[in-house]
């Protein structure tokens, strides 16, 4: 007898799924949506400046990728809830990845109040604004993929970064709360954790030759991250491939989290 199946490679297909990025102007956000696009998602790019946003997509567009624009402020929440109206009036959200993020280091004890609010309202306020808009959305279709990127912060600290850690482990636990509320209603909450991967937020770090050093060392796979390494992982978590995963903080580190 013959079962009638779906090929296991066809569930990682994306085509006719909608994905909304949050902070998808460059970087790791842009690196995923052009992943979801090549799997066949439309992907609407995401930022604060339109300018970059529009470049972004412009880049997708010359690959003959399926993409639009949305430019609003993922910590503002009436921003937020206007933006993800608008977007679902051309067509609904199956796919969100809350991506938008920043780093602003310095020594704990002198850190300035203006700058823990400033990264608290990035990594942390807007996850929780733009999943709670979207999954209202999703939540009478009774279906949907969140993923929420995470770090490997989200385990790990390392001096000079305390609030940035703080923000990144919140994460993890609002993804894993996300997942127990939402996931009786149809919808997959999982995040990934990337190690230390070669973007403009960690320039500064990559140019430092005592610090690319030791994390080669320190780094099982013995190098640094590309954003392109992450397209299989988020590929994965926002199609049927990952149906039963819900919860779950997918590390892509090169094993940074394996090793003391």
């Amino acid at each position: 007898m013959v079962i009638d199946a779906m090929n296991v490679l066809d569930s990682f297909q994306l085509s006719g799924r909608r994905a909304l990025i949050t902070g998808s102007s460059a970087g790791i956000g842009l690196a995923l949506a052009e992943a979801l696009a090549q799997a066949g998602a439309h992907v609407i790019l995401n930022g604060r400046t339109a300018s970059k946003v529009e470049a972004a997509a412009h880049t997708l567009k010359a690959q003959n990728l399926s993409v639009s624009t949305s430019v609003f402020d993922v910590t503002d929440a009436d921003s937020v809830r206007a933006a993800v109206e608008q977007i679902e009036a051309e067509g609904p959200i199956d796919i969100l990845i809350n991506n938008a993020g920043m780093q602003i280091r310095g020594p704990l004890h002198e850190y300035a109040d203006s700058d823990w609010h400033t990264i608290m309202k990035t990594n942390l306020d807007s996850v929780y604004f733009v999943g709670q808009a979207v999954a209202k959305k999703m939540i009478p279709r009774g279906r949907g993929k969140i993923i929420n990127i995470c770090s490997v912060q989200s385990e790990l600290g390392r001096p000079g970064i305390a609030p940035y850690t703080a923000t990144k482990g919140a994460v993890k636990m609002l993804t894993k709360g996300m997942a127990i509320d939402w996931g009786q209603f149809g919808i997959n909450v999982n995040g990934i954790g990337p190690g230390y991967f070669k973007t403009e937020l960690n320039q500064k770090l990559v140019d430092d030759p005592a610090f690319s050093s030791w994390l080669v060392g320190r780094t099982p796979s013995r190098r640094w991250g590309d954003v392109q390494d992450l397209g299989g992982a988020a590929v994965f978590l926002a199609s049927d491939a990952s149906r039963f995963v819900n919860g779950h903080i997918l590390y892509v580190d090169g094993g940074v989290t394996a090793t003391l």
